[in-house]
């Protein structure tokens, strides 16, 4: 594979890692080029920004979730378009574990050997960005970084300060972007607000335009020129559809990876998407995947769609098989408290979801104990979970599938309740580090025969 490429690295959080993103893949489009995006680590709300500006849906590239050789194979099949951006995650170097460059976005960076650009928040310093910059150019042996994006400058003199202190770097200052508080994204308690939970593309649009103008575009694409070639990935075999499953898709549950859904469809699933907020009905359909989100936010309409609940009840207490994830675990408990409200939920599980102060956000590790709808035996398990609430007087009876050696659970480092043929729990799982999709399917089309 020779698809140019290019990685986005932040000196830390919140230096505007995804809008910087979002404005060169606006760049690059409007030039003519096709652009595919990525996003470093677990998250599901920045790559919905990716996904909106690039007409592409966004690939997490996530190496403690799906191991070297999967996010390579990952990265090589999905970039099919004329080039290929990634964002990183957290700052450049935070990798699991604090001494440990592992699941980094300079870890990933070397895995897809791609070129980076390290963005610096210049808002509270000067002459000092240069220390910072020559720290993270020496911090490791084989840095890959190839440029510099200045953000949030404050005047004309406040740039010509920072450039004459980074000329000792030798690295090329790929932009200049101002401070302008319309270059904003609104957040809340996990980040960015989801792209598909409000109507953002224009905003996505108009802020992504505006920082364009403030960078190199044709830097970047001299950087990118002669890429290192990377292995190409073997032919998947993709099985004859055989049953259908339903996914829930709308703007309270939405948070999936675009490989578990290919995972699904290569086992032999065809994949009808409806909405527990509006649609009446469920599609025809063999098994459920309830995804994350926030439901929370639109408890209300979720509540109100009383024939969607009972049908999903019933449904499970039918057998049939359902997969839920973090929101889709909340969704299936009694009620969620959110603010001085208590909305109705499904009432599959005896618990009630609270919203917390606390975030809960971690990389989970453990056991699957017990055989569920995505497993036939104990095994190994790696996942993460990022939430802001917990469950309430769950049931002493109830029966859990994953001990978890790294992470919190639902409770007692337990997760993954089970009833009837219902699996869900607050981790997220990555289908493709083990056999989860093939057998979720294969549940599913014995589900069928009966």
């Amino acid at each position: 594979m020779k698809t140019p490429r290019i990685t986005l690295a932040g000196a830390t959080s919140g230096v505007g890692k995804t809008s910087i993103t979002c404005a060169i893949i606006y760049a690059l489009q409007k030039r003519g080029f096709s652009v595919q995006p990525f996003k470093v680590g677990p998250d599901y709300i920045d790559p919905s920004y990716l996904s909106s500006i690039s007409k592409h849906e966004a690939i997490n590239l996530d190496v403690w979730l799906m191991g070297e050789n999967q996010l390579l194979n990952s990265f090589v099949s999905n970039s099919k378009s004329d080039i290929s951006v990634i964002e990183g995650v957290m700052g450049y170097y935070d990798g699991f574990g604090g001494d440990s460059n592992y699941a980094s976005t300079q870890h990933v960076a070397s895995l897809t050997k791609s070129p980076v650009l390290l963005i610096l928040d210049a808002s509270k310093t000067a002459r000092s960005i240069a220390a910072t910059a020559l720290g993270f150019q020496k911090f490791h042996r084989n840095s890959r970084i190839s440029g510099i994006i200045l953000n949030k400058i404050s005047s004309k003199k406040h740039e010509i300060l920072c450039r004459q202190a980074l000329e000792k770097t030798k690295l090329p200052i790929i932009g200049v972007i101002y401070k302008n508080s319309e270059l904003n994204f609104e957040s809340r308690h996990l980040g960015l607000i989801p792209a598909k939970e409000k109507n953002l593309k224009s905003k996505i649009e108009k802020t992504s335009k505006i920082i364009s103008d403030s960078l190199d575009i044709e830097k970047i694409i001299q950087i990118m020129k002669n890429p290192t070639p990377l292995p190409t990935k073997s032919k998947i075999i993709i099985k004859k559809p055989k049953i259908t499953i339903a996914i829930a898709l709308d703007s309270s549950f939405n948070f999936y990876y675009r490989d578990n859904l290919e995972a699904l469809r290569r086992e032999g699933a065809n994949l009808k998407f409806f909405s527990p907020i509006h649609d009446k009905k469920l599609p025809k359909s063999d098994g459920i995947y309830i995804g994350g989100g926030f439901p929370e936010i639109l408890g209300d309409l979720l509540e109100k769609n009383h024939v969607m609940r009972k049908i999903i009840k019933e449904s499970s207490e039918e057998n049939t098989p359902i997969y839920a994830e973090c929101g889709g675990l909340m969704y299936l408990t009694k009620s969620i408290d959110y603010g001085n409200k208590k909305f109705k939920m499904i009432g599959l599980f005896d618990a009630e979801t609270k919203m917390t102060k606390k975030m809960k956000l971690n990389y989970t590790k453990g056991k699957i104990v017990s055989k569920t709808i995505i497993s036939d035996k104990t095994h190994d398990l790696r996942g993460h979970e990022f939430h802001y609430s917990e469950l309430d007087s769950v049931s002493s009876d109830s029966k859990f599938a994953y001990e978890l050696d790294i992470g919190e659970g639902i409770k007692n480092h337990k997760d993954g309740l089970i009833q009837y043929n219902t699996l869900a729990s607050y981790g997220h799982l990555y289908f493709d580090s083990s056999d989860y999709a093939k057998i979720f399917v294969r549940n599913c089309i014995d589900h069928s025969r009966r």
